[in-house]
Formats: C-alpha cells, structure tokens, sequence
C-alpha cells in the first residue's frame, strides 16, 4: 500500500517533493525500522545529521512516530544498495511526484518584499482595468440616456448605424425576436401591436404624390428613442 508522503510546513518543503521513509518502506516491501536504520547508515557515512530530516507522524493508534523525509538525492542514494525492481518502484514514484509539484501552485508569501512588490503590481493592473470597463459603462449609459430623451424616431437602417451593426442583422434580429413582421405580399415591414404599445416601436404613415398626380401612402415601421435604448440592452451585450 503506498503511503503518500506527509510534508513537515516549511516554506522549502512546500515547494519540493519529498518522500517518506514509511513509503519508500511500503515501495520496497521492508519494515519501516530497518528502512529508518538504513537511513542512518548513509547519513552517517555522509556526514549528515539524520534528524534534519526527521518528522513526527500518528500512527494507527494514534501515538507519535518518527519518519524521515527524504529529497530525490538521498532516496536514490538509499535505494542504490536495493535490487532493481525496488529501484524501478522508487524511480516512477518520484516521477509522479515531481509531475504533482509541477502541476501545484507556487506558493506565495506575502512576506517577501519581492513577491508583495508582485502581488500589489497585479492587484494595481487588476483594479485600472476594471477602472476603465467602469468607464466604457458609464459612457455607453451617458449614450443611452442622451437616446432615451430623444425625440423623434429612427429607421430601422438608421438604427442599425447606432447598434453597431449591419441593418440586415438588425432586420433578421427584429423579426425572430417578435419586434417586426410582413403580410403576405407586402413590402415593407409592420411592427407587432404589442412593441407598438409599448412606445417601442411606431409606425409612419407618408403620402407620395405619383407623376401622374395620384397619391400613394405609404407606411414604414420605426424605432423609437424608447426602443432603440432597449434593443440597446438586449443587442449589444451579446456582440462585445
């Protein structure tokens, strides 16, 4: 059973994978003792202090125990005098632990005049980019009011111009969304009752004088200054 290595809370040991003696025993099918001797044994003939490396761990029973926790350099020293498939367990443990550091966040600690320096340049780009999406807000509300107490109406090419975008797309947009319709071999447009009655939209009624001295009436759908503010709110979002 593989026991994942239980790292002591200092800032180098939350940066860099180490592995337990408890695991590396479990790895190597060896008690835990003689794995913790072994270490003793190479700290010694390095002339290391062993207990630079200790940690203190509950056991099942919940009884403080002693562990070592190894980097890469002693694990793979400690394992050299172990036959080669308890090597190879070693090897592709650590490899998977080494990927798990690369995948975890760096640490960042505010008390490091460096790293603070970091962290507030950040927070300071964070708050002038929200500063200018505030004012690209107030603006376009600024625009929406001047619209709102207009007078007067719009074409529906015209108010294409002030969304933004092609008078086709607004056409397109106006009947799927219920705004305009035409009568079966009509030519020009009618606005619902509805967006009507609502001061939306309205409708202009003009009479044409033909060459031949007959008069002609003609009626075409507009947008209001109520109505292009709201087609405003529900177009626009969707085209940033």
């Amino acid at each position: 059973m593989n026991i994942l290595p239980q790292l002591a809370p200092t800032p180098d040991r939350d940066r860099m994978p180490r592995m337990s003696s408890r695991e590396i025993a479990s790895l190597c099918d060896k008690r835990h003792s003689h794995v913790k001797r072994d270490i003793d044994v190479i700290c010694a003939d390095l002339e290391i202090d062993a207990s630079r490396f200790g940690h203190i761990y509950l056991d099942s029973r919940n009884r403080s125990q002693t562990e070592y926790l190894l980097g890469k350099d002693l694990t793979l020293t400690l394992i050299s005098g172990y036959n080669v498939i308890l090597r190879k367990r070693i090897v592709d443990r650590w490899l998977e632990l080494e990927d798990a550091a690369r995948d975890r966040p760096a640490t960042i600690d505010l008390r490091e005049p460096v790293q603070l320096a970091r962290v507030t340049q950040q927070l300071v780009e964070i708050n002038r980019d929200q500063a200018r999406e505030i004012e690209a807000m107030r603006e376009d509300v600024e625009s929406l009011d001047r619209i709102r107490n207009a007078d007067g109406s719009f074409c529906i090419t015209d108010a294409a111009k002030a969304l933004q975008m092609r008078p086709k797309e607004l056409f397109d947009w106006l009947q799927a969304n219920g705004w305009i319709y035409k009568r079966p071999g009509a030519a020009g447009y009618l606005g619902y009752q509805s967006r009507t009655a609502a001061s939306l939209l309205e409708h202009k009624v003009t009479t044409v004088l033909r060459a031949d001295g007959s008069e002609k009436v003609t009626e075409q759908v507009r947008v209001t200054a109520k109505g292009l503010t709201k087609l405003a709110a529900l177009i626009r979002p969707r085209l940033r």
